[in-house]
Formats: structure tokens, C-alpha cells, sequence
């Protein structure tokens, strides 16, 4: 409990020092975040650790596996923003990640959760770090939106300074889909591998939308290399193709774990 509070206090005060460094220096944020935000994150993990050590085994609920994207974007926030060109990300995910980190400690952790063998748990793995790169990816989106709907309309907004250049955004925007694609690739295989009854009624849906997921991050990275994809077209994919990865792990986790009460 008291690492979890320490966990949410430092992820606040790290979104309150980039705050501040926003409005008051948005083309060079000072690096001050950085120590509180990596705190932060090794303890968030640290949390699930002792958890899971104290309950016997990997705990993967809707809840958990909420705080472990969240864990993941903030990890790559930190990472990310360290360069100093997208410092700014971190005003949105640390909040988030705070908020996810709550979600899992007051809500309850699973006792003796079922075994995981190996192979489930890359599957898990990647799955996790697949949702939580694509995850930011839809951030960068989002910001790259922002961006051109400001510019377009000529409003020079603080905030602006603190993105990078537009043609810099739009590259580490779709570098992270790609990682993240290479990851959602790996989860659908080890899926096809590993996990038994794949094509259960409790997982048809969740399949299927995964899949169409991957095809539309697909289908964006092939119109970028071959057609030049960017602006609005490139934003439209990804916040669709995001979208419709939430429903498929998130949607499904919670009609099954919070509706209908399925482990």
C-alpha cells in the first residue's frame, strides 16, 4: 500500500514539475521530472512484484493488466522523454498511469491466480507491451492532430514549443507503430501457438478484433512506405485501429471479468 501511494505521489509530481516546465520553457523543459518519474515507474513494478509474490503467482485481471500497460507507457514516456522532444507525453500518461496504479490497488488483487506456464506468459508479455507501445503511439497521434489543427488555424500556442517539429512527431510516430506492430505480431503468433482453444466461444471475439487491429496498423504502415500515408490519414488509422485493440483485450476483459464474473 504505502509503495503504491509513494508510486502515485511521484508519478503527480513528476506531471506537475513538466506542467511547469511547459508554461514557463516549452522549447526546453528542464530535466527535473526525470528522477521522480523513473522512481515512479520502478515502483510501480515493484508493486506488482511483492503482489504477485505475496499471492503466488502472476496476476493478470482486468485490473492488473490495466496498471501493467499503464506501467509500460510510462516506462516509454521516461525513455522517450528523456531526449527532452517529447517530454510533453508525459503530462497525459503519468496521470494515467497514477490512475491505473489506484485502479489496481483499491480494487482488489486476485488470491492464487491460475498458473501460467512459460509459454502463456510471453504470450501475456508481449501483449502487454504491445497495448502499452500502441498506446502511445495513439498519444502521438493525437498530439500530431493538436499540432496541425493549431497550425492550420494559426493558433501559436505555448504548448506548441514543447513538440517536436511536425515532420520529426509524424517519424516517431510511426517508428512506434512499427515496434508496436512487430510486438501485436508476436502476441498473435505465440496466441496461435500456445493457447489452447483459441477460437473458444470467450475468445472468437477478442481474436477477431485483434486481428483486425493488426491488419489496420498494417495496412498503415503499407500505405506509408508505398503511398506516402501521413497528416489526418495516418491519425484516422491509428486512433481506429487502437480503438478496435481496446475492445479486444479491455472490452472483452471487462464483459467477462466484471459482468459476467469469468476468470
Amino acid at each position: 500500500m504505502t509503495i503504491v501511494l509513494i508510486a502515485v505521489a511521484l508519478y503527480l509530481v513528476a506531471s506537475g514539475l513538466l506542467i511547469a516546465a511547459v508554461r514557463h520553457d516549452a522549447g526546453r523543459q528542464a530535466r527535473v521530472w526525470l528522477l521522480p518519474a523513473n522512481m515512479a515507474v520502478l515502483l510501480h513494478g515493484a508493486a506488482h512484484f511483492f503482489a504477485w509474490r505475496a499471492a503466488g503467482g502472476a496476476d493478470l485481471h482486468f485490473f492488473a493488466a490495466l496498471s501493467l500497460v499503464g506501467l509500460g507507457m510510462a516506462a516509454l514516456t521516461a525513455i522517450v522523454g528523456a531526449s527532452g522532444r517529447m517530454a510533453a507525453l508525459g503530462v497525459v500518461v503519468f496521470p494515467l498511469a497514477a490512475l491505473m496504479l489506484g485502479a489496481y490497488q483499491f480494487n482488489g488483487h486476485v488470491q492464487h491466480p491460475a498458473p501460467l506456464d512459460w509459454r502463456l506468459q510471453l504470450h501475456a508479455w508481449f501483449a502487454l507491451l504491445a497495448y502499452a507501445t500502441l498506446a502511445v503511439a495513439a498519444l502521438f497521434a493525437l498530439m500530431l492532430w493538436l499540432q496541425e489543427r493549431a497550425l492550420r488555424r494559426r493558433e501559436f500556442h505555448g504548448w506548441l514549443r514543447a513538440l517536436p517539429p511536425l515532420v520529426e512527431l509524424e517519424s516517431l510516430l510511426f517508428r512506434t507503430i512499427a515496434v508496436g506492430f512487430a510486438l501485436l505480431t508476436a502476441t498473435l503468433l505465440t496466441g496461435v501457438l500456445f493457447v489452447e482453444n483459441l477460437f473458444a466461444q470467450h475468445l472468437v471475439h477478442k481474436t477477431v478484433l485483434s486481428v483486425l487491429s493488426w491488419l489496420a496498423f498494417g495496412g498503415l504502415l503499407l500505405g506509408r512506405w508505398r503511398y506516402g500515408w501521413r497528416g489526418a490519414t495516418a491519425v484516422r488509422w491509428t486512433l481506429a485501429a487502437m480503438v478496435l485493440l481496446v475492445l479486444a483485450f479491455f472490452g472483452s476483459k471487462f464483459v467477462l471479468e466484471l459482468v459476467l464474473r469469468r476468470t
